[in-house]
């Protein structure tokens, strides 16, 4: 009877066959392990980027960075707008754009593919008109007669940041996405903001054709014009539909 010499192999090898599949099992699973190690590396380098970015923030950060871990940030740009000087309702219009991606070729409206956007200087947005006064923002608490109402003015100086939320807000379509769209608009009051770390992209506003005097300002500011000319040249003022004689006049 004749016995089966066996090679020179380690115990491990022989027990798998073949075993060259075996040496390229273990061969992969240490290139796993590097970038797995890299991969932690990099986390923790954001990480620390993250950290610091945030440490140089003076506001509220636990209100700032609330729910961006519920946001798929993949193929998303960080959109910075900077609303110092600029009117209200101009600037909630471009955010609410760039919130529902209509400035991107790939828009649809049954998906979420906006960008970030980020509101530097809110509490230097430019109000035009009377609104400041007029405009009032009102709800109900529930309880009878318990009809609430705040001015323009009293909520810029609570809260400037809620003034662009609710025109943002008002003008985002009324569905199951806009609680999502709404997540990804940060408001802040000043130029400091906790997402320094992140690749930021300045938005520029689209130039606004401004004229120089709107109709009944002109009107008005003609009729003076001839009024003043009128009383420069002795007060002969001819009115429609009538025509005086100088010996009318001078009587």
């Amino acid at each position: 009877m004749s016995l089966i010499k066996l090679p020179n192999y380690p115990l491990f090898l022989l027990l798998v066959k073949p075993f060259p599949f075996c040496l390229v099992a273990l061969r992969s699973s240490s290139l796993l392990t590097s970038a797995v190690a890299s991969h932690r590396s990099a986390l923790n380098n954001q990480t620390m980027a993250t950290q610091a970015a945030a440490a140089s923030f003076n506001g509220n950060l636990k209100k700032a960075v609330a729910g961006i871990k519920r946001i798929n940030l993949d193929g998303l740009r960080w959109r910075v707008f900077d609303a110092k000087g600029q009117v209200l309702g101009r600037l909630a219009s471009q955010i609410s754009t760039v919130l529902q991606a209509k400035d991107k070729p790939t828009y649809c409206p049954n998906r979420d593919d906006g960008d970030i956007c980020i509101v530097l200087n809110a509490k230097d947005i430019g109000i035009t008109g009377r609104k400041l006064t007029d405009k009032f923002y009102r709800w109900h608490t529930g309880y009878v007669g318990h009809l609430k109402e705040r001015s323009l003015k009293d909520q810029m100086a609570k809260d400037p940041t809620e003034v662009i939320r609710k025109a943002v807000w008002r003008m985002l379509p009324t569905n199951n996405l806009r609680d999502d769209r709404d997540r990804k608009l940060r408001i802040f009051e000043g130029n400091e903001h906790p997402f320094g770390d992140k690749p930021l992209e300045p938005f520029v506003m689209p130039p606004r054709t401004v004229r120089e005097m709107r109709p009944r300002a002109r009107r008005a500011l003609i009729r003076a014009q001839k009024k003043a000319e009128l009383a420069e040249n002795g007060g002969t003022e001819v009115k429609k539909g009538k025509k005086r004689t100088p010996s009318q006049v001078t009587a």
